[in-house]
């Protein structure tokens, strides 16, 4: 199973708030796929499932993109 499908699987009502730092630890104990570390991040934060707090509290999706 994906850390995409593993993360969507576990999915509240209310997105989760977290910090990236947070967010990327817990998906590398899921994956040790970089790729999918950073897709997993990126799909999370498009689809609103979660809300980053912390510094890149207000970045736009954009920098994660790049």
């Amino acid at each position: 199973m994906s850390a995409a499908a593993t993360v969507t699987s576990l999915r509240a009502e209310e997105p989760q708030t977290v910090t990236l730092l947070e967010l990327v630890r817990t998906l590398s104990e899921i994956t040790d796929d970089d790729r999918e570390v950073v897709a997993t991040v990126l799909h999370l934060l498009r689809s609103g499932q979660v809300r980053l707090c912390g510094n890149f509290r207000d970045a736009p999706i954009q920098v994660f993109e790049s």
